[in-house]
């Protein structure tokens, strides 16, 4: 099998993705894509207060059809792609995995898994720095990471085989 052009972080909140995903990139030689860094640069210092889901799920939505464009177009060239987009539902990585395979992409999955009690202390210390350079401009909430929780697809065995998957535990 030839070596991934398209690697897809998922996790839930607090998993330590967009590190990983820093790291992985660094390592590859590649072009990370972080939904963060593109919701930042674009949109969230026009968000309504308090933060409305429907607004911004429309938004990470573009920003998504965005940066697979891109990153299809720069992986197409031999430069590998690490996307940090969450990937929180089974729905979401199909589509991924169906976008790779009519570009011709290869696609590795990466899960990394933490302990629910363990991410929720590594929010708590992200938040001390919200909106820090590199930080989202926002703290998440108990709230928000419940939401989270409660939306948060694991990929299965099934899954993991046919994405050819990787799982990683921080």
């Amino acid at each position: 099998m030839p070596a991934p052009s398209i690697h897809l972080v998922c996790g839930s909140t607090g998993a330590g993705k967009t590190t990983y995903a820093t790291e992985l990139a660094e390592r590859l030689a590649g072009v990370r894509f972080s939904i963060d860094d593109w919701m930042s640069a674009l949109f969230w210092m026009d968000a309504p207060e308090p933060l409305d889901p429907v607004w911004s799920m429309a938004r990470v939505e573009r920003c998504n059809g965005q940066i697979w464009r891109t990153a299809a177009d720069v992986a197409g060239r031999g430069v590998p792609c690490v996307l940090d987009l969450g990937f929180s539902t089974v729905e979401q990585r199909a589509r991924f995995l169906r976008l790779a395979a009519e570009a011709n992409l290869t696609v590795r999955l990466h899960y990394l898994e933490a302990p629910a009690q363990e991410r929720w202390r590594r929010v708590l210390a992200r938040n001390a720095q919200a909106g820090e350079a590199g930080r989202l401009p926002f703290a998440v909430t108990r709230e928000m990471f419940d939401f989270v929780e409660g939306l948060f697809e694991a990929p299965t065995a099934e899954e993991m085989g046919a994405a050819d998957g990787v799982r990683v535990t921080l």
